[in-house]
């Protein structure tokens, strides 16, 4: 790990906000002294939560850890599915909206608990009549349409654990994250709704289902309602299977330790991660948080913009909101489509109560001005949410303000694909915020800013965050690569380094900074440097790449790369944009690079290892450091020549 520079000089952000009244007088949790409860016995506080849900046998031990390895509930035997539907159609939510969903193009659906839980029994029939049986591994390459929750949660119901795959990625990188997770079945759409465009998801299926010999049987959903290639005895309709399927089909009881889905992160040495998240832990952990971060109430409605095929929608659009028995709002398209107020507008029309969204969507909406969400009542509004990336103290400010009316707390959360669960964050009806601080760990949760070695650092220096026990939620291993996952615990065994740069400050806020390994975050999005630059290497022109993050005002950050072309090939424009092409062919769309700098060479140690810290220095065009260690000095003028500083 680099040693952490820089993050002494963040800002010092002197302002607060209390709790308002009115927000502490509902609140489900107002009593500080739960941080303490929990400290004390971790287990028993995780325990209280579990016991909230239903369990077809009851755990013999809350927690089993024999690090780098946990175990939790050990014993028990429960369903997510069941947690999710079962539990509240026996009961009053039987009726109440479990999902509504509108499209781009405005149509919408509504699914009460009811409907969902019969969809989902039908689509569990429909997996097991395809020959999908316990422990099969289902590919999910599907836009934001209620058929995806509905197959998440059919997975779940039989015990398969599911790969979702985001749908604006490329055939490519299903193929890769097939390929790891040996899926049996992929499902699909004929395409969607994107911005005004259609895209064709299903050519991309058919190329990545085409290299994939462990997929026998292709599951093809009809949102667009176009022709697509169809082959026979492999691909088959999502409505014609259903439409004899049986409405009832016995959950599968899984032990708390069965695993529940895979969920590909980008990993520094360019393959992809498959991050493996269990049952019972995970479903204690999103349902804990859920009802305590968001306040949940039972006439809310819950919007996160996030795509499920991240894992914010895995947690908080799917099995969260629906394990607490909320009102989950899906959204298929962009925020600005076909106007800069599309948010706005879906917020008034269903009386959005609680909204979480990204930092670069705040700061897409602070470059649109005012006048759009000012257009639309927001009254309906009473907590706000930030997840992804740190969010700026002025956007903060900006989204407190306008859309928040000063009168909406907001929790800013910290987590990460392998926490499964939000790990720090305010507890709204508690807690004071800072703007720009995720404040202080959840409950039960020991987080900690280290040097190298797990010491904990004083209060304003820059660190390491480190969580110092284990969570409910938490990754049990890397898919196929326990060697990866032990990666995670071994700079200190037994403490989990997340890979990001921290500081406290003197109240004991917590300050993340950001990444301190070569994973960017681009509008929310995790991308790995390497993955980047292998595609880009692909092109016949390109010798060697190199692609670092700079700070970008939108997007948090964006990606520079500097690219040594082969013999042959000449600087162009249209070079510049076959290369962009070529990355959202193999990546997607949203890994193209901002900006490619062709260079003579790159800056490298004498040992050959490419100096990304210098790269980094030369993509902000700031002062650099040291360069003695550099094989040749020089080559770093020259980069700053053709970068004309």
């Amino acid at each position: 790990m680099e040693e952490l520079k820089d993050i002494e000089a963040l800002l010092v952000e002197e302002r607060t906000f209390t709790p308002p009244e009115e927000f502490v007088e509902r609140a489900n949790i107002t009593d500080p002294g739960i941080y303490e409860e929990a400290r004390r016995d971790p287990e028993r506080f995780w325990a209280n939560f579990a016991q909230e849900l239903e369990w077809f046998r009851p755990w013999k031990k809350v927690l089993e850890w024999n690090p780098p390895y946990a175990k939790w509930f050990v014993g028990g035997k429960l369903n997510i599915s069941y947690n999710c539907l079962d539990r509240h159609v026996k009961g009053p939510r039987k009726n109440k909206a479990a999902i509504i969903w509108e499209g781009e193009p405005g149509d919408t659906r509504t699914l009460t608990y009811f409907e969902l839980y019969r969809e989902v029994n039908k689509f569990a029939n429909v997996l097991k009549k395809l020959g999908v049986k316990k422990g099969d591994r289902v590919a999910i390459y599907l836009p934001m349409i209620p058929e995806l929750p509905i197959a998440m949660l059919a997975c779940a119901r039989i015990g398969a654990p599911h790969s979702v795959v985001f749908s604006a990625f490329s055939s490519k990188a299903l193929q890769e994250r097939t390929e790891d997770s040996k899926a049996k079945l992929l499902i699909t759409a004929d395409g969607y709704y994107r911005g005004g465009k259609v895209e064709q998801l299903k050519e991309r299926a058919d190329e990545a289902a085409a290299a994939c010999p462990s997929i026998e049987k292709v599951v093809v959903v009809k949102r667009i309602g176009r022709e697509v290639p169809m082959q026979k005895g492999r691909d088959f309709w999502w409505d014609e299977l259903m439409r004899d399927a049986p409405a009832y089909c016995e959950p599968e009881q899984m032990d708390s330790e069965d695993m529940l889905y895979i969920l590909y992160t980008s990993g520094t040495t360019g393959k992809p991660k498959g991050v493996v998240h269990t049952t019972g832990g995970y479903l204690v952990g999103v349902y804990a948080t859920m009802k305590w971060i968001f306040d949940i109430k039972e006439e809310d409605t819950f919007w996160c913009t996030a795509d499920i095929g991240w894992v914010t929608g895995h947690s908080y659009i799917v099995y969260g909101p629906l394990a607490v028995g909320t009102t989950s709002l899906i959204y298929e398209s962009v925020p600005n489509y076909p106007q800069p107020d599309r948010f706005w507008e879906i917020v008034e029309k269903y009386s959005v109560n609680i909204f979480y969204t990204a930092p670069t969507a705040i700061r897409a909406f602070t470059r649109d001005g005012e006048e759009w969400p000012n257009k639309h009542d927001l009254s309906s509004l009473r907590l706000l949410g930030s997840v992804g990336e740190p969010i700026n103290p002025e956007a903060w400010m900006w989204y407190h303000r306008v859309i928040g009316k000063e009168r909406c707390p907001i929790v800013d959360t910290w987590w990460q694909t392998e926490t499964g669960m939000i790990l720090i964050s305010p507890l709204p009806g508690i807690t004071r915020t800072k703007p720009g601080s995720a404040t202080f760990p959840f409950p039960g949760v020991e987080a900690e800013i280290v040097d190298k070695d797990g010491r904990p650092v004083p209060p304003g220096r820059g660190g390491y965050l480190a969580i110092m026990r284990p969570w409910p939620a938490m990754l049990r291993t890397i898919y196929g690569d326990p060697a990866r996952y032990e990666k995670y615990w071994n700079q200190v065994p037994g403490i989990y380094f997340t890979g990001d740069g921290a500081k406290k400050d003197e109240d004991g806020y917590f300050w993340i900074v950001g990444r301190i390994d070569d994973v960017i975050n681009v509008s929310g999005h995790r991308l790995s440097t390497m993955e980047v630059e292998s595609a880009l290497v692909e092109h016949p022109a390109v010798v060697e790449a190199a692609a670092v993050g700079k700070s970008h005002p939108l997007k948090g950050q964006a990606l520079t790369a500097f690219v040594i072309l082969a013999p042959g090939y000449e600087e162009s424009p249209a070079l510049v944009q076959e290369l962009r092409n070529k990355v959202a062919e193999v990546i997607g769309p949203i890994a193209k690079p901002d900006e490619i700098i062709f260079v003579p060479d790159l800056p490298k140690t004498r040992s050959g290892k490419i100096m990304r810290r210098i790269l980094k220095d030369l993509a902000e065009r700031r002062e650099l450091g040291d360069t003695t260690t550099l094989r040749d000095p020089a080559i770093v003028d020259e980069i700053r020549k053709k970068m004309g500083y």
